[in-house]
Formats: C-alpha cells, sequence, structure tokens
C-alpha cells in the first residue's frame, strides 16, 4: 500500500501516529507508566543537580532511552500476542529478547547515573 501523503501531511500524520502509541503505551503498559514516571524525576534531578551540560545530557538521554526501549518491547508484545495465545517457542524468545533490551537500557542509565555522579561529587 503506497503511502500518497507528502510533505507536511505525511509529518502532522506521523505525528498523529506518534501520539497514538504513546497513549496506548501509557494505557496498557504499566511497566511504561513506572519507567515514564521514574524518567520524569530523575529529568528533573538531572537538571537541578549541579553538572556540566554534557553530564546532564548523558542522564536525561540514559532515561529516556529506557522509556524509548519500553515502547518497542511494547509494540513486540502486542504484535506476538495479535498473533495467538498459543506458546509457541520463537514468540516466547522475542518477548524475551526485547526484555532483555529494556534491562539492558536500565543498567546502561544505571551506569551512567553512577559514573557521573561518582566523577562529580567523588
Amino acid at each position: 500500500m503506497a503511502n500518497d501523503n507528502t510533505g507536511l501531511t505525511r509529518i502532522i500524520k506521523a505525528a498523529g501516529y506518534s501520539w497514538k502509541g504513546f497513549h496506548a503505551a501509557w494505557k496498557y503498559e504499566a511497566a511504561f507508566r513506572q519507567e515514564t514516571a521514574l524518567s520524569v524525576v530523575a529529568i528533573i534531578v538531572a537538571c537541578w543537580l549541579d553538572v556540566d551540560a554534557i553530564s546532564r545530557v548523558l542522564m536525561i538521554g540514559s532515561m529516556l532511552l529506557i522509556v524509548l526501549t519500553e515502547i518497542l518491547n511494547s509494540a513486540i508484545e502486542a504484535v506476538v500476542d495479535r498473533i495467538g495465545p498459543e506458546h509457541h517457542e520463537l514468540s516466547g524468545r522475542a518477548k524475551d529478547m526485547a526484555s532483555a533490551a529494556v534491562l539492558l537500557a536500565i543498567i546502561i542509565a544505571a551506569f551512567t547515573w553512577a559514573m557521573l555522579l561518582w566523577a562529580r561529587y567523588h
């Protein structure tokens, strides 16, 4: 199916689809709500801390990486669940790998915050 939308119309429609994605993640995914709330608090803290701009960007970016990865995880889970409720090894593997990606994003954020705060306040 070809997309006939170009220019500003395409951008506006894409923004609408993105908003629907955020809304669906918020409505149906508890992990997304929790990680978003944690990220908002962490971003406020990052803005409040006396750190240089690069450290602040890394701290905020690492939190946004968690939220981004959780959205992708939720999308993969939705597609797998859409295929069918019966257990299949590949479906389980896809969900497990998406979950592992979220865990890696959390580890990256924790490591980033720990290293930057250690370097600043040690």
